[in-house]
C-alpha cells in the first residue's frame, strides 16, 4: 500500500490528486473543479486541465479545456488560480458529457488557445 504522502512532494503531484481540484477566479471565488487532464500522448507533456462548472450533483455540468499554463497552484487554498473572472471563462469554448470528444479536436483547441491568449503547444 502506497504512503498517502509519497503521492505529492513540493514541486509534484500525481494526476489522481489533480482531479477534483478547486479552481478559483482571478476575483478569488470558487469557479469550478478540474475534471481531468489532457496529456500528450507522445511528450508525455500536459496541455489541458479540463474544468466543470456549474451543474448541480453532477448534472448540466459544461466542461472548459483550459491550457495548462494558465493555473497556477496556490497554496493559500489548495487549488489553482486562474487569472479570469468567471464571466471571461463562461464566454470561453465548451463542451458537456455528450460531446467529449470536442477536447481532442484541433480546432477547439484553436479556439481555446486563442480565447485565453495562449500559444498553442503544437
Amino acid at each position: 500500500m502506497q504512503n498517502e504522502k509519497m503521492s505529492e512532494t513540493n514541486d509534484l503531484i500525481s494526476s489522481e490528486k489533480v482531479d477534483g481540484t478547486s479552481v478559483y477566479g482571478r476575483d478569488g471565488e470558487r469557479i469550478g473543479s478540474v475534471k481531468s487532464l489532457m496529456i500528450e500522448k507522445r511528450g508525455g507533456r500536459v496541455t489541458d486541465a479540463v474544468v466543470s462548472v456549474g451543474g448541480f450533483l453532477g448534472m448540466g455540468e459544461k466542461y472548459h479545456s483550459l491550457p495548462w499554463s494558465t493555473l497556477k497552484y496556490d497554496t493559500d487554498v489548495d487549488g489553482y488560480r486562474l487569472d479570469v473572472t468567471e464571466d471571461q471563462l463562461r464566454s470561453g469554448p465548451t463542451f458537456d458529457d455528450a460531446s467529449r470528444d470536442t477536447a481532442l479536436d484541433r480546432a477547439y483547441q484553436h479556439r481555446v488557445y486563442s480565447h485565453y491568449g495562449v500559444n498553442p503547444y503544437w
